[in-house]
């Protein structure tokens, strides 16, 4: 009970300060991008964004130097796309279909879809991707070229979903009470941002994968903290749908 309460507390001074909420989000993100699915994914996509031909290597130009940070950016770039046009569709779905609050079932709706982002988080419910679509998505794009790294950046969110999925469905069902689209495109950019923060750090600086944490059992703590946030905003819904009903 102590655990709704504090969530309670959150959402209304969040509410009061949308501002509030992107570093919370920005940091959602990071720890996203430290679960299983996400967090081996960085040094092999930082090495196919930073990839060069030979011809490009041996013309070390400062230009050349600067492509791979210009890479993971342009792969940002195209990740962020595609999940802040989630949260504009989230915003623009929370005003169309009126104030969230007003209805109890759409409270309901959203608990239990918590609870199963909760439950895919602790691996009793896997999110499995169709694998032709992930194979699809981790060839797409060509390594050291603009349009690829674009490419690769919108689709590496269907490579990531076991862990990014969940997440994502968590962020989206606080963005659609919203009701701003402008809030929901924001709000996910950030979040996007947070998951590829590592990435851009390994993009700075070719040492820097070398010098990341090795994996290991502490990302499966990461889900399950995940995994625990989610089922404290599920049973935080049911009590709003009660009081809405009573």
């Amino acid at each position: 009970m102590i655990a709704i309460t504090q969530i309670a507390d959150v959402t209304a001074q969040l509410s009061s300060n949308p501002a509030a909420a992107l570093p919370l989000l920005f940091g959602a993100g990071v720890l996203t991008s430290l679960t299983p699915c996400v967090y081996p994914m960085i040094p092999i996509t930082a090495a196919i964004v930073g990839g060069q031909s030979s011809s490009e290597q041996s013309g070390a130009t400062i230009a050349s130097k600067w492509r791979p940070l210009g890479l993971s950016l342009t792969y940002v770039f195209g990740l962020a796309s595609v999940y802040a046009g989630l949260g504009l569709l989230a915003g623009l779905t929370g005003t169309m279909f009126g104030t969230v609050s007003a209805n109890p079932w759409a409270y309901f709706a959203m608990a239990n879809l918590l609870m199963l982002a909760a439950l895919s988080m602790f691996d009793v419910i896997p999110v499995r991707v169709p694998a032709a679509i992930m194979q699809r998505a981790a060839n797409a794009g060509t390594g050291g070229r603009v349009a690829g790294a674009f490419i690769m950046g919108a689709a590496s969110g269907l490579v990531a979903a076991p862990c990014s999925a969940p997440v994502m469905a968590a962020v989206l069902t606080w963005v659609s009470t919203t009701g701003s689209a402008l809030l929901g495109f924001l709000y996910l950019f950030t979040f996007s941002l947070g998951m590829c923060t590592l990435l851009v750090v390994v993009g700075l600086s070719a040492g820097s994968v070398s010098r990341l944490p090795r994996a290991g059992v502490w990302m499966l703590t990461v889900k399950k903290v995940f995994a625990f946030v989610m089922l404290g905003m599920a049973e935080y819904y049911l009590v709003k749908m009660g009081q809405v009903f009573f």
